[in-house]
Order: C-alpha cells, then sequence, then structure tokens
C-alpha cells in the first residue's frame, strides 16, 4: 500500500521560470527566446485574407479563390487526408472513425450542407463543429479553401441529375449509357 505513495513527481530537480539559478552563467532559470522565434497565433504569423468568418467583420474582405482543377486536385488530396477518416471518401460520413463506435458525422449530401455557403465548410474547419475539432492548426487556410471546394465538387458528383448537363453533353452521356460505356 505504501508504493502508492512515492512523491517522484513532487520531489524533482526542476526550475521555476524567472528565479535565479546557479546552473546558467548568466543566473537565471528561463532560457532566453531564440531570435526570429513567432508564437503560434502570434503577431507575425501569416493570416489568411479571407478566413471565411464574414459575419463578424465590417467591411468584406475578398472571397475564396477561383475554382480550378489544381485546386480541385488539391483539395482531393488533402480531403483524403484529414477528412475522410472521418467523413469517407464520398463525404456521406460513413468513414473508419464510425466503424470505430465514434459519432458518425453528417453527410455533406444533405438539403442543408447543399445550400449553405462554401465559406460555411471553411469557417467549421477553422473553428471546429460539434464533435469536430478546428484543424486550422494542421491545414492552412490555402488547403482549407481547396477542401471546402473539394466538398462542394463532391456534393454535385453525388447528387448530379441528367437533366442538369447541357443539351450537347445530355446527348453524349445518353449515348454512352445506352452503349454501356462508363
Amino acid at each position: 500500500m505504501a508504493a502508492g505513495c512515492r512523491q517522484n513527481m513532487h520531489n524533482q530537480n526542476k526550475v521555476r521560470p524567472f528565479r535565479q539559478s546557479t546552473f546558467y552563467a548568466d543566473g537565471l532559470s528561463a532560457r532566453p527566446i531564440p531570435q526570429g522565434t513567432v508564437a503560434r497565433g502570434g503577431p507575425g504569423e501569416t493570416i489568411a485574407s479571407y478566413d471565411g468568418l464574414t459575419l463578424a467583420r465590417q467591411t468584406l474582405p475578398p472571397g475564396p479563390p477561383p475554382v480550378t482543377l489544381a485546386l480541385l486536385q488539391r483539395g482531393q488530396q488533402r480531403f483524403n487526408i484529414f477528412c475522410s477518416p472521418c467523413h469517407d471518401r464520398t463525404g456521406s460520413g460513413h468513414g473508419m472513425i464510425v466503424r470505430r463506435g465514434f459519432k458518425q458525422p453528417t453527410s455533406y449530401h444533405t438539403d442543408r450542407l447543399r445550400n449553405v455557403p462554401i465559406d460555411y465548410f471553411y469557417q467549421v474547419m477553422t473553428e471546429g463543429y460539434g464533435v469536430m475539432p478546428s484543424y486550422a492548426p494542421q491545414v492552412p487556410p490555402a488547403d482549407r479553401w481547396a477542401i471546402a471546394a473539394y466538398i462542394r465538387a463532391l456534393q454535385y458528383s453525388q447528387n448530379a441529375h441528367l437533366a442538369d448537363l447541357p443539351a450537347e453533353r445530355r446527348t453524349v452521356v445518353e449515348q454512352q449509357l445506352g452503349s454501356g460505356k462508363p
């Protein structure tokens, strides 16, 4: 029973900040911060020109970047790394963590999420929502925008209707479907 009363963590050699010390030649216990060090979230950190939090701003900054094939490819890559463990690769919310017993995230293919502005996804990645934590420390702003664009592309791909295509493209697709070609 006495083994649980050990005080190793309480009785250890340690240095208390801003106290005198005989260990270092300058007599200080705290070491100086290396030149050029910038605290995370502090002054000097690169901040996105547009962070998706438009409601809290007096003037609206420029919107998200234009959607390009390169942006969507980067978004797909980042989505598969950071988002698919929970949301799965189609965005339906049946990722691996759900199979492990965690709470299922909302599908991106609900009417509510298909109708939100694209900066909603950016904001959720930045601040977190429900049981989802903020991914701002792991995912830079440019990649959050790329993921948001890819989520929108996923929504279109999973909820596409043949009638939405222009007439000439619809004819080509109908011919391919009739011939059995993918």
